[in-house]
């Protein structure tokens, strides 16, 4: 009945947390590129009464007794499903259709990836994210420019005065992993390589490697699925219920068996 007492706790800690990643995923339902998370349980270890295969008579072998104590978390799955298109008419803001990420350079130095192709420009003219992390590689954007385009394979051109035919100011890289599904998520819609994710794979949009072509004029919502997190919400209240009643079913057995001895 204790051991009762600690399985079924350790059911409503992970049921915790699961809520807890089904908030954050709530949360941020509305922000732009944002990859929603799965907690994924395991089973903890078991307690061998009789071990399976052991002799239970000269003829036959036991199935084995074991009694498991209980679950817990053992990771969060990155979704890398695409979210929907939002046309936004800005012609800094920029989607990917694919897998590839933008890639960014934080204070520190290190890069970082991002799905928010919200792009806004600093006060040198360079294409930055909304925290003013810098695009890599850099694209400037000259202050007299007009019609600025950026096409499908990344190629950025705009009108400048004076010259006849459309300037070409840059192309833009993209970058996709072996597993984004194990990159680190920094918030601010960055992600972080990590040994998990693998080592960036770079390329032009529309290139070989799969990273996507990009949408002028679009951002991508989240990915989160609102209809199907509620119904996560609900199972994991259920659960988390089913284990509550459970410690009061093994606190009344027990107190019962305290009567007894009395």
């Amino acid at each position: 009945m204790i051991r009762a007492l600690y399985t079924a706790a350790s059911g409503m800690s992970a049921q915790q947390a699961n809520l807890d990643t089904i908030a954050n995923n709530l949360a941020n339902s509305a922000t732009s590129g944002f990859r929603s998370r799965r907690l994924e349980f395991e089973d903890m270890i078991y307690q061998n009464v009789i071990t399976p295969g052991a002799a239970a008579t000269q003829q036959t072998a036991s199935s084995g007794l074991q009694i498991g104590l209980g679950t817990r978390t053992s990771a969060t799955e990155l979704i890398m499903t695409q979210g929907e298109m939002n046309q936004t008419s800005n012609p800094l803001d920029m989607a990917i259709q694919g897998q590839g990420f933008f890639q960014v350079t934080m204070p520190n130095g290190t890069l970082a990836y991002t799905r928010d192709g919200s792009f806004h420009l600093n006060n040198q003219g360079a294409l930055v994210t909304a925290d003013g992390n810098p695009l890599v590689p850099s694209i400037t954007i000259p202050p007299n420019a007009t019609n600025i385009s950026i096409s499908t394979y990344g190629v950025v051109t705009a009108t400048i005065p004076g010259q006849n035919t459309a300037s070409q100011l840059g192309v833009i890289q993209l970058a996709t992993f072996p597993n984004a599904g194990g990159l680190t998520s920094l918030g601010g819609n960055l992600f972080a390589q990590s040994p998990a994710s693998g080592n960036p794979i770079t390329d032009n949009p529309g290139g070989t490697s799969g990273v996507g072509t990009l949408q002028q004029g679009y951002v991508e919502n989240s990915n989160v699925d609102v209809v199907g997190q509620f119904v996560q919400m609900v199972l994991a209240q259920r659960a988390y219920e089913s284990n509550s009643k459970v410690i009061h079913v093994a606190d009344d057995m027990y107190s019962q068996v305290n009567g007894l001895v009395r």
